[in-house]
């Protein structure tokens, strides 16, 4: 995702499946932010077993969409994190030659990026020049940093972070519902911005509670090993607010069959348009939450066969949350490209409205 004027080395061959270099194990959380690479992963896979909802073209006359194969968050994450640290000039000047490059593309041209699909999982990817794309299909975790002149729901995709807990493949003990004998967990940060101040105030509300474990810590190599623990040893997994409405804890949750307990009055959520959340979540408002012994009395209150139902349809849609490569049927990547599919038609209709109209977009 690189433009070759910033390569060390131009000579370099152009990456194929055979030449993919496989996600590196040992790149913490940066794994959390890596659907830009599942995505071009999954075009270089090819579609051998028919399977795939994107198949790769060559001729660009002949794409429906095009993926821009820049990892915005990986470039952040390299070469900005620290946000007044001289490097973050490379991850701006990189952001530059990507542009540059659209800009230069006749297909960029023919469409103005409309569609384009262009990820930016971390809420700081591509945080210089994102208005430049604004009319792009964006690849975000949530809407929470995006003014809506950029990103919003009916243009844009939410996809699921890359869960860092190993998934629970052998949860099939007799009885499901005794062998969690945590009723509500949470291990995270709980001094966060915006609206994850409530992080603070149910840590308050949530002591005393012998069945509930509401844990301050960072996410380290251990403590992603404990939150694995405490996740598959728990019912429920509370997901509350953090510095933006989402967190990588809710996909953990899932993968791990710990029913999610949704504490995020403006989360969006992936494929909702085909899956109902209610079905394997609970949500509750934040003022709901914060209302002393409320939350507590109503996650005792759900019959046993309830959450057991909630249980196996965890069990039946985690797939759903899996990156991997190559990829399989209906995986998080797969899912991802059928959303693609879906917002294409309003792409299309954007495109063809805007080549007639001889005033101002009275829409926008």
């Amino acid at each position: 995702g690189i433009p070759n004027s910033l390569r060390e080395d131009t000579e370099l061959p152009p990456v194929d499946r055979a030449s993919l270099p496989p996600w590196p194990q040992n790149s913490g959380l940066k794994k959390q932010h890596s659907v830009e690479y599942w995505m071009m992963a999954s075009l270089l896979a090819g579609d051998s077993g028919g399977e795939a909802e994107a198949i790769r073209v060559r001729d660009g006359d002949e794409a429906e969409a095009f993926f821009v194969p820049f990892f915005s968050s990986l470039s952040f994450n390299s070469h900005g994190h620290n946000m007044t640290d001289p490097d973050t000039e490379i991850d701006r000047q990189l952001q530059v030659e990507l542009l540059k490059f659209l800009r230069g593309s006749r297909y960029w041209q023919r469409s103005g990026g409309r569609d384009h699909i262009i990820p930016m999982n971390h809420p700081n990817a591509f945080r210089f020049l994102r208005e430049e794309v604004n009319a792009s299909i964006l690849v975000v975790a949530d809407f929470g940093r995006y003014p809506r002149s950029l990103s919003f729901l009916s243009k844009d995709i939410v996809s699921p972070y890359v869960h860092m807990v190993d998934s629970f493949v052998d949860d099939n003990p007799p009885d499901p519902f005794e062998s969690r004998p945590t009723l509500l967990f949470f291990r995270g940060r709980t001094v966060r911005k915006d609206e994850g101040i409530v992080r603070l105030k149910l840590a308050k509300i949530l002591k005393g509670h012998d069945d509930v474990h509401f844990e301050d810590s960072f996410a380290t190599g251990e403590g992603i090993k404990a939150s694995t623990q405490g996740m598959r040893s728990s019912k429920f997994c509370l997901h509350p607010a953090g510095d933006t409405p989402s967190s990588c804890r809710l996909f953990d949750a899932i993968v791990s069959h710990c029913v999610p307990v949704i504490v995020s009055d403006r989360i969006e959520l992936p494929y909702e348009d085909e899956m109902d959340y209610r079905d394997f979540s609970i949500f509750f408002s934040v003022q709901e939450a914060l209302e002393p012994g409320y939350m507590i009395s109503q996650l005792r209150q759900i019959p046993k066969e309830r959450w057991i139902e909630m249980w196996m349809r965890l069990k039946n849609i985690s797939h759903h949350y899996e990156f991997q490569y190559p990829p399989k049927k209906n995986d998080a990547v797969n899912m991802l490209w059928k959303q693609v599919r879906h917002k294409l038609p309003a792409a299309k209709l954007a495109l063809h409205r805007s080549r007639r109209l001889k005033i101002p977009d009275w829409w926008n």
